[in-house]
C-alpha cells in the first residue's frame, strides 16, 4: 500500500521556547490530540460491513503514523458503498440543492440503487463533478461572502474521500492547527491561545490575515502538496475534477486556476493541507532555528495568531512570512495584519513609557483584552466582538418581522433556541456583560415587534421582562476557564 517509508520527528509542540533561549526543566509540548484517542474508541456500527470500513481506515491511520513520508498508492478501495452511505446520512437534510436540483429526500427515495450506481461510476472513472452553484451571504462587516453549493452526489463523494484522507493527514498536521479537524473545535483553539498568552512570556502578538485565502490558493501547488502523501492517481483525479468543475453563477459557467470552491465539503481539508506545507511546517522550522525567545502559534483555518517574547523576532517573522506567502500566491492583508504589544507585562511596560492601555485583537469572534483580576493580577479577558453581536441582532430583527403575527409561545420557543445557541458559543468566562447585553437587546427587539402588531398595545417593559424570563435563558457562563479544559485535553 505504501512505499519509501521513513521515520519522522516526534510530536509537534504548540508552545516551545526556541533552542537559543535554553532548555527549561519542564517544556511546553502539546501532542497532536485527537487522533490517538479516536483510534482507541470503540466503533459502534450497525452492520459488519460498516465495521470493516472503520477497520480499514484504522489501518490507513496506523500506516500513516508509522511511515511519515511514505506515499499511499492504493486508497480508492476504501471508498465503499457503506462509506458513501455514511457520508450521505451525515449531510444536512434541508440543505439547498446544487445545479442538479436534487435534494436529500429525492436521493433517499432510491438510496441503495443510487449509491450502487455512484460507487460504480467513482471506481470506473466515469464519475463527473458538476459545477458549483454560487450564491452570496452577508458578512458581519456588510460585505458579501461567496458560497458554493455543490451537487448532492459531489457532496457524498467528497465527504467519503475526506474521511479517507483525514486518516492520513490527522497524523501529519501539527498541534497548533485547529481548523476543521476531527475532535478539534474553535474553543480548543481559543483555549490554546489563552493558555499560551497567560503562561508563556509573550509580549507581542502578530495578528495575521490572509487576503482572500480560499480564492488565492494555487491549484497547481495544492496538487503537488497532495502528491507528497497521496500516490493513488485516482484520488488525485477526483480532486482535480472538483477543482476544475467551475462555478455556475446567473447561468454563466466559469473556471479558474486559483482557489478552492467555498462551501464544498472537501475545501476545509484542502485548505489545511495547503497551509500545512506553506505555513505550519515553515513556522515550526523558523521557531526552532531563528527565534531568540519564546514563540507561540495558533492557527484556525486561515486565521493565524503568533506570539513572541521579543519584538525583533516578531518583525523578522513578519517579513519572512510575507516573503514565504508570496512564493505560494498568498498575500497578507496590509490593513488587517498588525503587530501589537500584548501579554502579561504589556500594560506595565507601556505605562512606564507613558503610553495607553495595550491594544486588543480579534480571534474567532472574540476580542482579546489585557485585563486585571480583582486582586490586580493579569487576567486575559475575552469579549464577544461587537460587529458579530450587531450582525446577529440584525438577523433576529429581520426574522421577528416575518414572525410578527405568530403566537407569543411560538415566538418564544424560536427565540429560546436562538439565544441558547448563541450562549452555547459565547458564554465563556469574562464575557458575562456581553451575554447580558445580547439578551437585553433580544428582549427589546421582541417587545418592539409585539407592539407593532397593534397601535393599542400598552405592553410595558416590566411585563415584557416577565415574558422574557419565561422563555429566554438567563445569561450565565457555560464554558470552563481555558486552563482547566486545556489541562484535561492536554495533560502534561
Amino acid at each position: 500500500m505504501m512505499n519509501r517509508p521513513e521515520k519522522s520527528d516526534s510530536a509537534i509542540v504548540a508552545m516551545k521556547p526556541a533552542n537559543k533561549a535554553g532548555q527549561p526543566a519542564a517544556e511546553w509540548a502539546e501532542p497532536r490530540a485527537g487522533t490517538k484517542g479516536n483510534t482507541g474508541q470503540p466503533h459502534t456500527r450497525r452492520t459488519q460491513s460498516r465495521g470493516s470500513v472503520s477497520q480499514g481506515l484504522d489501518r490507513v491511520r496506523q500506516a500513516a503514523r508509522q511511515r511519515k513520508k511514505g506515499k499511499f498508492t492504493a486508497l480508492l478501495h476504501h471508498v465503499t458503498i457503506d462509506l458513501l452511505r455514511d457520508a450521505f446520512l451525515a449531510l444536512k437534510r434541508r440543505a439547498a440543492p446544487g445545479v442538479d436540483g436534487v435534494t436529500w429526500k429525492d436521493y433517499e427515495a432510491g438510496l441503495e440503487g443510487n449509491l450502487q450506481e455512484l460507487h460504480t461510476r467513482v471506481h470506473s472513472g466515469s464519475y463527473r463533478a458538476l459545477p458549483v452553484r454560487r450564491r452570496f451571504i452577508p458578512k458581519p462587516d456588510g460585505k458579501q461572502r461567496p458560497l458554493g453549493i455543490a451537487a448532492l452526489e459531489d457532496k457524498i463523494v467528497q465527504r467519503a474521500v475526506v474521511a479517507v484522507l483525514n486518516a492520513i493527514y490527522e497524523e501529519d498536521f501539527l498541534g497548533f492547527s485547529y481548523g476543521f479537524r476531527p475532535g478539534r473545535s474553535q474553543h480548543d483553539a481559543l483555549d490554546a491561545l489563552s493558555v499560551a498568552i497567560g503562561d508563556t512570556r509573550v509580549n507581542w502578538i502578530l495578528d495575521a490575515d490572509i487576503r482572500g485565502f480560499f480564492d488565492s490558493v494555487s491549484q497547481e501547488w495544492l496538487v503537488r502538496f497532495l502528491e507528497h502523501r497521496i500516490g493513488d492517481e485516482r484520488i488525485i483525479r477526483l480532486v482535480r475534477k472538483w477543482l476544475k468543475a467551475g462555478v455556475l453563477e446567473d447561468g454563466n459557467w466559469s473556471v479558474s486556476e486559483m482557489g478552492t470552491p467555498q462551501g464544498a465539503v472537501v475545501s476545509p481539508l484542502l485548505a489545511n493541507v495547503y497551509l500545512h506545507y506553506v505555513f505550519d511546517l515553515w513556522a515550526k522550522q523558523w521557531r526552532r532555528r531563528e527565534a531568540t525567545g519564546n514563540v507561540i502559534v495558533v492557527r484556525y483555518a486561515d486565521d493565524i495568531v503568533v506570539g513572541f517574547e521579543h519584538e525583533a523576532d516578531a518583525r523578522r517573522f513578519w517579513d519572512a512570512m510575507r516573503a514565504r506567502f508570496e512564493q505560494f500566491s498568498l498575500e497578507l492583508h496590509g490593513e488587517k495584519t498588525r503587530l501589537l504589544e500584548f501579554g502579561r507585562f504589556a500594560a506595565e511596560r507601556r505605562k512606564r513609557r507613558g503610553l495607553g492601555k495595550p491594544e486588543t485583537f480579534k480571534f474567532l469572534g472574540f476580542t482579546f483584552i489585557c485585563g486585571k483580576s480583582r486582586r490586580g493580577a493579569f487576567l486575559l479577558q475575552r469579549k464577544t466582538c461587537g460587529d458579530r453581536m450587531r450582525a446577529r441582532l440584525k438577523e433576529i430583527k429581520v426574522q421577528l418581522r416575518t414572525r410578527m403575527h405568530d403566537a407569543i409561545p411560538e415566538q418564544g420557543r424560536w427565540l429560546k433556541a436562538v439565544v441558547t445557541g448563541y450562549f452555547a458559543y459565547h458564554a465563556v468566562p469574562t464575557n458575562s456583560r456581553a451575554l447580558g447585553a445580547f439578551r437585553h437587546h433580544v428582549t427589546d427587539l421582541w417587545r418592539r415587534t409585539l407592539r407593532r402588531r397593534s397601535q393599542k398595545d400598552k405592553r410595558t417593559w416590566e411585563r415584557m421582562a416577565e415574558i422574557a424570563a419565561h422563555w429566554l435563558p438567563p445569561p450565565r457562563i457555560l464554558h470552563p476557564w481555558p486552563d482547566h479544559r486545556f489541562a484535561v485535553k492536554h495533560p502534561r
